[in-house]
């Protein structure tokens, strides 16, 4: 827990802090006064003022910062104080100011995905598992073992690539040409129809819904335990299982609950031993595990996914974190607007807590998912600080587009009424996320 409540509050902590940066940055341009950054929220607990007359300050709440800038010259101050409040600048520059948060996080984005391009990652290869029966996958004729090459003319470089060009397609359901390596070598091309799909977390996981899953290797005996029936039937570790009872074997996790449904029953093992296929017989050993009955053999399984290093050139790097960020933050756009029209599930909204529990399972994973998890919740940060919702930079914007049209700002009682109309809005969605993120933990 305590790990990740760290991971979630550097995470988040972080990605406001730079939100904030960008506003303080585009002022201290545009000639603002900045009256201070604070790292944190609550009681300031260090701080220093620095030659301009800004206080950096380090507060109780380590999530996220602020930055409070002169809004209004006081009474009596002296030309240049007054030419220094943010109200004062012209409607150009509080726009580029208000604007420059939700942008950071964007940019940030983009170089947090070019840096995991550039350093390279290991990712599972695109081959497919057998479709089910009467699946999208199925009808388009795609077989176990075929390897995603293309997908809409566009080259996939691994199963994540795939999974996130497929998911996109099936956001608002289409087509998509895929082009596929088979297992003998041969090149050939596949017509995807993907129906769209309400993406409720709900119904588990829609594109293995459609047929589309990776392909799990064949279990293999990891290591073999003394006294139990794995090594008593003659297991060694290394050793490939590639049958049950003399059907073809099933992937690891598979494998692992037909031997705890079999406790006390043979199992007739066929494996793949210095490239020759050995048969053992075996029975799961019974073990009452929770007051229920289960069988173990007393080894470790698992498996090898074939896996690709993924890396790029500084510059096609960039190109494809600028172009992952737009696609991402496209794809969010076009999902709030089914959540609307309520094409798409309302659970799709997450909140604080399934925020923090992915930051965690991130974290633990490696700092490769790491980064990439921060960058997508940076990605996130920046789209919604942009809707147009009061209380929000993207509801600043939009009193300022107003101020454009109308040739001067909007009466006071529009603000004041967009103002409780804002918080209404966010009062609601943080109520919706909160139940969504109790509803995933406790089912």
């Amino acid at each position: 827990m305590l790990f990740t409540l760290l991971a979630f509050a550097v995470a988040l902590g972080s990605l406001i802090i730079f939100h904030e940066l960008g506003h303080y940055w585009v002022a201290r341009l545009c000639g603002v006064k900045v009256l201070r950054f604070s790292v944190g929220f609550g009681k300031v607990i260090l701080r220093r003022t620095d030659r301009h007359g800004t206080e950096w300050a380090v507060s109780a709440l380590p999530l996220g910062g602020y930055v409070k800038m002169l809004d209004d010259a006081p009474p009596g101050a002296s030309p240049a104080v007054a030419a220094s409040a943010f109200n004062t600048k012209p409607v150009g520059q509080r726009i580029a100011i208000v604007a420059a948060g939700p942008i950071f996080n964007l940019i940030l984005a983009v170089f947090l995905y070019a840096g995991l391009n550039m350093a390279g990652t290991e990712e599972p290869v695109a081959i497919i598992a057998p479709p089910a029966a009467e699946t999208p996958a199925a009808r388009a004729g795609l077989l176990a073992g075929d390897r995603i090459l293309a997908i809409d003319g566009q080259e996939v470089a691994s199963w994540s690539d795939a999974r996130w060009r497929l998911m996109d397609v099936m956001s608002t359901g289409g087509r998509a040409s895929i082009e596929v390596s088979t297992p003998s070598g041969a090149v050939q091309q596949r017509e995807l129809d993907l129906p769209p799909n309400t993406m409720d977390p709900a119904d588990g996981d829609p594109l293995a819904a459609a047929g589309v899953r990776l392909a799990q290797p064949k279990p293999a005996v990891r290591a073999v335990i003394d006294g139990g029936e794995g090594q008593a039937a003659g297991l060694r570790a290394g050793d490939l299982v590639v049958a049950v009872n003399g059907q073809p074997a099933p992937d690891t996790g598979a494998l692992v609950k037909q031997i705890q449904e079999s406790a006390g029953k043979p199992l007739a093992l066929t494996i793949v031993r210095d490239g020759a296929n050995v048969t053992l017989n075996v029975t799961p050993r019974p073990e009452v595990v929770n007051g229920q009955e289960i069988g173990r053999l007393g080894v470790q399984l698992g498996g090898n996914v074939p896996m690709v290093t993924v890396r790029y050139g500084v510059f096609d790097s960039l190109w494809r974190g600028a172009v992952r960020t737009w696609d991402t933050a496209w794809f969010s756009l076009r999902m709030m607007g089914r959540m609307v029209t309520g094409d798409v599930s309302w659970r799709n909204v997450s909140g604080p807590v399934t925020i923090a529990d992915y930051a965690g399972q991130t974290a633990r994973i490696g700092i490769v998912a790491y980064i990439a998890y921060i960058a997508l919740i940076s990605i996130s940060l920046g789209v919604l600080n942009l809707l147009p919702i009061p209380m929000l930079d993207g509801g600043h914007l939009l009193y300022y587009l107003v101020e454009i049209v109308r040739g001067s700002p909007p009466p006071a009682k529009w603000i004041d009424i967009g103002q409780r109309a804002g918080i209404g809005i966010l009062a609601s969605l943080m109520g919706l996320a909160l139940f969504n993120d109790f509803t995933r933990l406790f089912t």
